[in-house]
């Protein structure tokens, strides 16, 4: 269980570099994020070239696995969104709210009653959020751009816990990588109509920090992210991944300065997203030795 933790927490450090790398890719994010998945399907197919691991399933059950990988195609062009009109700081504290919408959604969607102790930890970040979102209201578009993208993201853990019980994490990776690089790529004339850019080729800084992305805070990321889901709960991770801002906010304020950008009640709301992650990781390890068999 202490390994899953730390495959787990290895995992949040990666995901703490997505948002750096988001600001420093001049890309807007529909173009940041088609790259993102274009170049994570290519490194994924010479890995599993590597590792000799099959491809050879139906194509129902691609589709399927694509199909939620759509998910996390939407939850990048909305994470995304919110750091080009806020901050770094600003996208990363919205994603906590992944964990309130799973206490919410999950119980919905399996079926199940809703657990009290998750929606009180949840409350807890709900609060964080609301007091950072009232303290400055310029940053509101990207706040609420950031709150949607934690929605996707929460449906993107739930749908994906079901496909871990039965594929390769790498495989997994492999086709909604693939998936998202083709139904974004079909979008993406529609997209640049309303969003129109000077050049849709990225520059060599932009294409070194998107090789980057998407070996490390892609691949690397989201396998160990699918291998921590089958041993810990879909909630669990994701109020684990609410340690992801911390991470980002230290290094936009060691790179980008934006510690001068916030006052009191955003670290007040962070705060609470922080102590709702230390709750629940102490729930789920008492909870682990509890059904431990002696």
């Amino acid at each position: 269980m202490k390994k899953t933790f730390l495959v787990l927490h290895i995992a949040v450090i990666l995901a703490g570099f997505t948002g750096v790398f988001g600001k420093l890719i001049t890309l807007n994010e529909g173009l940041l994020v088609w790259y993102r998945e274009l170049f994570s399907f290519v490194w994924l197919f010479f890995i599993l070239k590597l590792f000799k691991v099959s491809t050879a399933i139906t194509t129902r059950q691609k589709l399927s696995i694509a199909a939620v990988g759509l998910l996390i195609t939407v939850h990048w062009l909305f994470f995304y969104g919110s750091i080009k009109y806020s901050n770094i700081s600003i996208g990363v504290v919205c994603f906590s709210l992944t964990s309130f919408f799973t206490a919410i959604f999950k119980p919905l969607i399996d079926r199940k009653r809703f657990i009290p102790s998750e929606l009180l930890l949840s409350l807890l970040t709900l609060i964080g959020i609301g007091l950072i979102f009232h303290f400055d209201a310029s940053y509101q578009l990207g706040i609420g751009l950031g709150v949607i993208s934690s929605a996707f993201s929460a449906l993107y853990t739930i749908y994906n816990e079901r496909l871990v019980k039965h594929y390769d994490s790498m495989l997994i990776n492999y086709y909604q990588m693939m998936g998202g690089t083709v139904v974004l790529g079909l979008a993406m004339p529609l997209y640049l109509h309303y969003f129109p850019v000077a050049s849709v080729i990225p520059g060599i800084k932009n294409v070194v920090y998107l090789l980057l992305l998407s070996l490390f805070c892609t691949v690397g990321l989201y396998i160990l992210f699918a291998e921590s889901l089958k041993r810990i709960s879909a909630f669990t991770v994701n109020l684990s991944f609410n340690l992801e801002p911390i991470y980002s906010i230290i290094l936009a304020f060691l790179f980008f300065d934006e510690g001068k950008e916030v006052n009191t009640s955003f670290y007040v709301g962070l705060t609470f997203v922080a102590a709702s992650v230390v709750l629940q990781t102490i729930i789920s390890i008492k909870l682990r030795h509890k059904v431990i068999p002696v």
